[in-house]
């Protein structure tokens, strides 16, 4: 009976602190992202993560705050966060490009890169009524999604139903 009261009360505390460290409005300056092979600046629809900016809420969904009306900066269309092979420290820099075909076939529709804490977004509009095959890249290898996605919410699957995002 005590155990499960402690459970409980330890579920709900960490609740708490999660929702502490929600997401909040931040500027967007110095954010710019390749997508659809242009450069997206700051402010304007299609912007997203840099390799240089530093980001958040590491391995938790991004759009549960970025949405339309959310309490974070920007609608995001795909997000995520990438980590080494221990799959537990985080990995700046990551490429992560949308192919049309399975293991970097087809044509390549879209490239994020990963921020210095391992998070990559876009707020800018993707077409998922085509296939989008996910390659991630690191410094010496590239991961291949075996499956096409139909929704940017990266980590609303990885770290929960599915192993998280990696690379090396």
């Amino acid at each position: 009976m005590k155990m499960k009261l402690l459970t409980a009360l330890l579920a709900i505390f960490t609740l708490v602190i999660i929702s502490l460290q929600s997401c909040t409005k931040q500027s967007a300056a110095s954010e710019s992202n390749s997508v659809g092979g242009s450069e997206i600046g700051e402010n304007e629809s299609g912007g997203g993560s840099s390799g240089n900016g530093i980001s958040h809420n590491m391995g938790l969904n991004c759009m549960n705050c970025h949405y339309s009306g959310g309490p974070g900066e920007g609608v995001f269309t795909v997000a995520g966060t990438v980590y080494d092979t221990s799959k537990a420290v985080t990995f700046p820099g990551a490429t992560i490009n949308l192919y049309t075909g399975p293991g970097g076939t087809g044509t390549l529709k879209y490239t994020l890169k990963a921020d210095g804490s391992g998070n990559f977004h876009t707020t800018q509009s993707i077409d998922f009524t085509t296939a989008l095959y996910p390659a991630v890249q690191g410094k010496t290898s590239t991961h291949y999604m075996s499956t096409s996605i139909s929704m940017g919410q990266c980590n609303g699957c990885h770290g929960i139903t599915t192993n998280r995002i990696f690379t090396q």
